[in-house]
């Protein structure tokens, strides 16, 4: 046990002294104060997944392609949401433009990753009013695979603000309708740019089905006023 403790500290250590000089490498910002002495003491007492965990799209450990899939579909509300268009892709546009070669459709997309059919299927599939054809995703997997992780950082990466809530803990459907409405309906008043909420439903397998049941009649109730609205 003191083996396993010294060599604990040691690897805290050397993970501590990178880490201190890729800060001082980094230039401050300007305006930026220092961190209290209360916060510098919790960061040295908390527990690794917290102090390591991915804060950046890039440090993501998790399967590649669920990352770009999930990041893909948030992207596709940028026309909606932030008024965005998409951006073309000028090499595809040559491309179409000026065909190598003719050959069936099938032999064509015989070459093209998993990666890449699937976000051709993402955009095939908006509808009328520029949104994706699924308005939430659902992810799943063991405890620890990092399913949380992901959701906050593709949520931060795409621009939103990330607001969590735990199904399991609101059990009654008031509660769970209530806390979706504040969230979807609420704009972020933290900080001068406003930036849209991304609702992040965590243990949805531990809500009860009337719960679950609120969570679809709000989606379908959405569509149906965008349509009338419009």
């Amino acid at each position: 046990r003191r083996h396993v403790l010294e060599t604990s500290q040691q690897l805290t250590e050397i993970i501590n002294s990178c880490l201190e000089s890729e800060t001082s490498a980094e230039s401050p910002e300007p305006g930026e104060e220092a961190q209290p002495a209360d916060e510098e003491e919790s960061t040295l007492h908390c527990l690794w997944v917290d102090k390591f965990t991915p804060r950046r799209y890039m440090e993501l450990l998790s399967d590649d392609y669920t990352n770009r899939c999930l990041l893909k579909w948030l992207k596709l509300w940028d026309t909606v949401v932030f008024g965005k268009e998409k951006a073309v892709n000028k090499g595809k546009l040559s491309t179409e433009a000026h065909p190598p070669f003719s050959q069936p459709k099938e032999q064509q997309n015989k070459w093209k990753t998993k990666v890449q059919l699937t976000e051709e299927i993402l955009e095939a599939e908006l509808d009328q009013h520029k949104r994706p054809k699924y308005k939430v995703a659902l992810l799943c997997g063991p405890p620890g695979l990092g399913k949380t992780t992901l959701a906050h950082v593709i949520a931060k990466h795409a621009g939103y603000n990330a607001v969590e809530m735990n199904a399991s803990d609101d059990r009654s459907p008031e509660v769970f309708k209530t806390r979706i409405e504040a969230a979807t309906q609420m704009k972020s008043v933290l900080g001068a740019n406003e930036k849209p909420n991304c609702l992040i439903i965590d243990e949805i397998d531990g809500a009860p089905a009337a719960s679950i049941n609120v969570l679809l009649n709000i989606i379908h109730r959405k569509d149906v006023e965008g349509e009338a609205a419009a």
